[in-house]
């Protein structure tokens, strides 16, 4: 029987690499690369691990609106007649500015006060908390 799974060639051919560019944005979701998240549940709430390595706490933003907790992120550095130190060439200008947003849904009954959030060493750790379920009034009925 013949094997019909082909052995992919791991070697980059340029060829298919002009042809990767052109269906990527069609075909290929790059946000699942970014701000991977690991998602808990704990006895009180959920804890959310977000991978955010290179940026600074300043550079990150957390909007929680309409029950979606949105986490996002953006960096800029220009240089302006630097030296790029890995190489012996000289920039007039130079820019670089990375973004990247991603949005949880955590419920209308969260608010705002009671999320928790820290970064440390490139790891935004945010602790939402469950959402209480709600006492219906009980409708019973006398017997006379």
């Amino acid at each position: 029987m013949k094997n019909y799974l082909q052995k992919r060639n791991y070697v980059r051919d340029p060829f298919f690499d002009m042809f990767d560019d052109f269906f990527k944005p069609v075909f290929y979701d790059d946000s699942a690369d970014s701000m991977r998240t690991d998602i808990k549940e704990t006895e009180n709430g959920y804890q959310l691990d977000v991978e955010m390595p290179g940026f600074d706490k300043k550079d990150i933003k957390i909007a929680l609106e309409n029950g979606y907790l949105t986490v996002s992120a953006q960096k800029s550095s220009k240089d302006e007649e630097g030296n790029d130190k890995n190489k012996n060439e000289r920039y007039i200008r130079k820019e670089c500015t990375v973004s990247c947003s991603r949005s949880y849904y955590v419920g209308n009954d969260v608010e705002k006060e009671n999320v928790k959030a820290k970064y440390e060493n490139g790891m935004l750790t945010l602790n939402v908390p469950k959402s209480q379920p709600k006492q219906l009034p009980s409708h019973n009925i006398e017997i006379e």
